[in-house]
């Protein structure tokens, strides 16, 4: 280059930088703004699916408490009908994600239960909420109806806790005593009607 002669090099690679950097904040601003545009979406849902389930009467589910300021997480209590579960009731917490209803909530246990499919941490196997089996369509009181029938009639075969799975199977009599007293002692007490 000659003294002078302008850097068109230097001037062209500014431009491009600049360009680049445009670029990337609108892509940066889209995404924000598909991400709102999304989490709008799944709190719509999410409040009209919260109405119906307490306009519902539903039993099986009860106490329900949603922060209005993040409707993405709720709790409340699973009031099972079959013994030994049946007496007591156990607190869940619902987290649903941003992308609801395209991809599942998450249910964990809140208070401690003796139950094959659920493990010490509260997670549960629940296979309608599995990633492979979770259609959009599925509305969150069928998740709560397949919870409830899970609590009620545990399926040993698919343990997340391979103990209380073979007690189940080999020493039903042993299984729901020892789940009836872990019941009374770490339960929650049963709404009253």
């Amino acid at each position: 280059m000659l003294v002078g002669e302008p850097d068109v090099l230097g001037e062209l690679s500014d431009n491009i930088k600049i360009g680049w950097e445009l670029m990337l904040i609108l892509v940066v601003h889209r995404v924000s703004e598909n991400r709102r545009v999304v989490i709008m979406a799944a709190t719509r849902r999410l409040q009209k699916e919260l109405a119906d389930i307490r306009t519902s009467g539903m039993k099986s589910f009860r106490d329900i408490q949603v922060d209005e300021s993040n409707i993405l997480t709720w709790q409340g209590l699973i009031v099972p009908d079959n013994p030994p579960y049946n007496k007591g009731a156990f607190r869940i917490e619902i987290n649903f994600p941003a992308e609801y209803p395209f991809k599942p909530p998450k249910i964990n246990f809140k208070t401690k239960i003796y139950h094959p499919n659920i493990d010490e941490k509260g997670q549960v196997c629940l296979p309608i909420i599995s990633a492979e089996n979770w259609k959009p369509a599925t509305k969150t009181d069928q998740v709560i109806q397949a919870l409830v029938a899970l609590v009620n009639d545990p399926e040993p075969e698919h343990p997340l806790r391979a103990d209380l799975a073979e007690e189940y199977l080999k020493d039903r009599k042993k299984f729901v005593k020892n789940a009836e007293e872990f019941t009374k002692k770490h339960s929650e007490k049963r709404p009253s009607d």
